[in-house]
């Protein structure tokens, strides 16, 4: 089985713009506004046209069978509004997701969005997680290192306000993968600069902090790659060593990478610097980059043809990329 662990919804149907765009409209005029949940009105048969035309489509072309599937990341926009204003709008985003998984059980499985917003205490997002493990059946969450929207105004995930989030993760055993919204700081490029910078950020975080020692069964993934983190390992290893601990062991039985590396010499680098136990296969197809390569012949976001054209790693370690790493990690995903 090939599971795919970095999926996002970027095909809602209008109304959940249109939802977003009221929000925005209100807080606009006054940002100390609460208002009401309310509605966000799209149909079952609109769900299953933006689902069947587009990521069911592809993963029957590109042979994968599974979606870990979370909102989409570059609308969870917490630098918007208030904490209100996030946790109606991440409850909409968390309630889309399990309709879309309902409607195909066999292709997706959920991942929740958190209500983080800026200057609040990341602990008021538990219970958010309560409500999607429990109530909803969800398998591990994404979590916004700098809900700012690219001006880090925020804690460290090295932080103890954020040790809530890492207990009730250990107590459900999920895992968070770490990932940031849209930037709102014209010096960042949302899914150029501010996301790869935050991945390589929330891994020197994670790396120079207690967090692991503290939570020994805390699951982290890092999207994209690792950002930085593979290319300069040897940078990391040496700071490390600077301060006394050997990087393997500080992070290898707590940090999972993604393959969402969309060129096969980056990928090869990627599976030759990092343990194949800490690789998750993952495309975040129709995200970031959709377009064809014109060297290929074939889209970037193809990822799986990099991995089957690697010639190093085994059958054996191909398919704990592709199934066995992602179970290990997701383990609440059903067989």
């Amino acid at each position: 089985m090939i599971i795919d662990c970095h999926g996002h919804y970027t095909t809602t149907p209008p109304g959940v713009g249109e939802y977003r765009d009221k929000q925005k409209a209100q807080v606009a005029k006054d940002p100390a506004f609460v208002g009401e949940k309310g509605k966000v009105i799209v149909s079952d048969d609109e769900i299953r046209d933006s689902i069947i035309n587009n990521q069911l489509r592809l993963q029957q072309e590109r042979g994968t069978d599974l979606t870990i599937f979370s909102p989409r990341a570059s609308w969870m926009g917490h630098h918007i509004g208030n904490e209100y204003t996030s946790q109606y709008w991440t409850e909409h985003q968390n309630d889309l997701i399990r309709r879309v998984c309902d409607l195909f059980p066999e292709n997706f499985a959920p991942v929740a969005q958190l209500p983080q917003s800026p200057g609040v205490d990341p602990g008021k997002s538990v219970a958010e997680i309560v409500r999607t493990v429990e109530e909803m059946g969800f398998i591990g969450i994404n979590l916004n290192p700098d809900p700012s929207g690219g001006y880090w105004q925020d804690k460290s995930l090295a932080d103890r306000s954020f040790y809530p989030i890492y207990e009730k993760m250990c107590e459900y055993d999920i895992p968070a993968m770490i990932h940031v919204s849209a930037a709102c700081n014209d010096c960042f490029h949302t899914t150029g600069s501010h996301y790869l910078g935050a991945d390589t950020t929330g891994f020197q975080q994670l790396m120079m902090s207690d967090v692991f020692k503290d939570f020994p069964d805390l699951k982290i993934i890092i999207p994209h790659g690792g950002g930085a983190v593979p290319y300069h390992w040897g940078r990391f290893r040496g700071m490390a060593l600077d301060q006394g601990f050997d990087l393997a062991e500080r992070v290898l039985n707590n940090i999972y990478f993604d393959t969402c590396v969309y060129h096969q010499r980056g990928i090869d680098l990627l599976l030759d610097i990092i343990p194949t136990k800490n690789i998750l296969f993952a495309s975040e197809m129709i995200g970031a980059v959709r377009g064809v390569d014109p060297e290929t012949g074939h889209y970037f976001d193809d990822t799986k043809r990099y991995i089957d054209n690697n010639t190093v790693l085994s059958a054996e370690q191909k398919q704990a990329i592709f199934e066995g790493n992602a179970r290990r990690v997701f383990s609440r995903l059903k067989a």
